[in-house]
């Protein structure tokens, strides 16, 4: 009987331990949102920006024997957005990614994308963007025009994009953050390999879709003197 009722004691402080921990991890949770929740956002000064790698993504996407999708991004770039806070669509962007840095997180794969059957990296090592112009969609929605570099082809492509509102972080720079996607016909750049399938349909798809996640960063002012 003693040992029922330890038993029971031992259940029930248990019972009670695991109530205080989980509800008190619980009100950290939703205290956090709620902090998240009220991020005060700043104007986004005007300045020359740098494109942060450490937080920032150039991704793709392309279909594989029309069932499934292939991921990837390109891991060394870098890039500048010139930002005008008096009139964004005066604003501009450039970036230049180093093509052999191309990762879909299978080795034999990569080293594929890498030869003559599609970027072939020796003789075109890199891949550029150079907006030409910005356009306002309405809201907070704008394009981005500009000229692609791949493979030795330029051609000129859209990116709707939307733009995050500006934070100051713990060393005092301006960051700020913008999404952007784009579809592009891999052939217009002379990446022509995989055929059709013996049932209809593409081996490898022809459209590529890109993805941005970019966060730019301005650097805070020295002090005076240094």
């Amino acid at each position: 009987m003693k040992r029922l009722r330890n038993a029971i004691l031992a259940a029930a402080l248990a019972a009670l331990s695991a109530a205080t921990f989980y509800g008190g991890a619980a009100a950290v949770e939703a205290g956090a949102q709620a902090q998240a929740a009220k991020v005060a956002y700043v104007p986004i000064p005007a300045g020359e920006y740098k494109i942060d790698p450490a937080h920032s993504v150039i991704g793709f996407a392309v279909r594989h024997m029309e069932i499934a999708w292939v991921e990837g991004r390109f891991k060394d770039f870098e890039g500048t957005i010139r930002y005008d806070d008096k009139d964004v669509t005066k604003s501009s962007v450039e970036f230049t990614a180093k093509v052999t840095s191309i990762d879909t997180g299978v080795e034999g794969r990569d080293k594929h994308l890498r030869n003559a059957d599609f970027f072939e990296v020796e003789k075109y090592p890199t891949m550029t963007f150079k907006s030409t112009r910005v356009e306002r969609k309405g809201g907070d929605a704008y394009v981005l025009h500009g000229d692609l570099t791949l493979k030795g082809v330029t051609k000129a492509v859209q990116l709707p994009f939307k733009v995050a509102g500006a934070v100051k972080d713990q060393r005092g720079n301006t960051r700020f953050g913008v999404e952007a996607q784009a579809t592009v016909n891999r052939r217009d750049f002379g990446i022509n390999f995989g055929g059709d399938m013996p049932g209809g349909g593409l081996a490898i798809g022809n459209e590529v879709n890109i993805t941005l996640h970019l966060e730019a960063l301005l650097p805070a002012p020295k002090p005076a003197g240094e």
